[in-house]
């Protein structure tokens, strides 16, 4: 049987890894005194959420 713990944890880091990314991004917009998010913040936010789907499938998978 698949160890679907593992995954979930190496996805757990990734969707981390990319709030922090969007976060830098966010930091930089407003210190170049942007107004407005930088585009590539919804394409980070939607991946993170593709993500945390995934971990959740992964989970009921184990749970199942």
């Amino acid at each position: 049987m698949a160890d679907y713990d593992q995954l979930v944890d190496r996805l757990e880091s990734i969707a981390t890894d990319l709030d922090e990314m969007a976060f830098d991004q966010l930091r930089e917009a407003v210190a170049d005194g942007e107004v407005a998010r930088p585009a590539s913040d919804k394409k980070l936010m939607q991946a993170r959420r593709a993500i945390e789907k995934a971990a959740v499938i992964l989970r009921q998978l184990d749970d199942g």
